[in-house]
């Protein structure tokens, strides 16, 4: 299996930095092989505009789509993003790995994802959903809370982490065509104890031992607090 991990957290010494270490060790360790885009080690820029483009199909006017469609036919994305690109297509399983901040995506998170998942390429032409361009693939996230459990199992401040995650689930996995296995979270791991976090990691290899061998839809091994 070829694994992409896409990662995005500035602080090597992060929970989040220690997660990304454990599923790159256990897919390997595995047998499989593993890509990590480090976002902020690469100074991904997360804005998307004709900074995207080598090409230009329409000059009057920035119509986003029409110029990534345009792109995707003639090789006009920008090196970086070709190479971004390329790893998508290339992978069998996508993984996020990020903190929850705003109950959302990392900015350069979110940009990866809009600079790289592009008209032409990763959908458009009725590619989507089930007849998805990527299709076959498996994707999931795993991510780090500020709070624990009980403020995100709708009894809290906020809606159930399945909720939270369902811009990521359903508008970027699913409608792309991935298959989206249950996420990872760890919950507020900066407010619990070193053998606390231990065990998180301890059920993040677990999780991934059983991604690594095909049956990694079970989502009880997500650590909860």
């Amino acid at each position: 299996m070829n694994a992409l991990i896409v990662y995005a957290h500035h602080e090597p010494s992060s929970f989040a930095a220690a997660m990304l270490a454990t599923a790159v060790e256990t897919l390997r360790g595995a047998g499989h092989t593993v890509t990590v885009s480090d976002l902020y080690a690469m100074g991904f820029d997360p804005v998307s505009d004709r900074r995207n483009f080598r090409t230009v199909f329409d000059a009057t006017r920035l119509r986003q789509q029409t110029e990534e469609a345009h792109a995707a036919q003639v090789d006009g994305f920008e090196p970086t993003l070709r190479d971004e690109m390329r790893k998508l297509a290339e992978c069998e399983l996508l993984v996020f790995v990020f903190p929850i901040w705003w109950l959302g995506l990392p900015a350069i998170l979110k940009g990866w994802v809009d600079r790289v998942f592009a008209a032409g390429f990763a959908y458009g032409g009725g590619r989507y959903f089930g007849k998805g361009a990527m299709g076959g693939k498996r994707a999931m996230c795993i991510v780090s809370t500020g709070g624990f459990s009980t403020a995100f199992d709708g009894s809290g401040h906020y809606a159930p982490i399945s909720t939270v995650l369902y811009p990521v689930h359903r508008g970027v996995f699913e409608f792309t065509g991935f298959e989206v296995l249950p996420p990872f979270v760890a919950y507020g791991p900066h407010r619990v104890t070193q053998q606390d976090r231990s065990r998180m990691l301890d059920a993040l290899r677990e999780r991934f031992s059983q991604v690594a061998s095909g049956t990694g839809a079970r989502p009880d091994t997500t650590l909860l607090q």
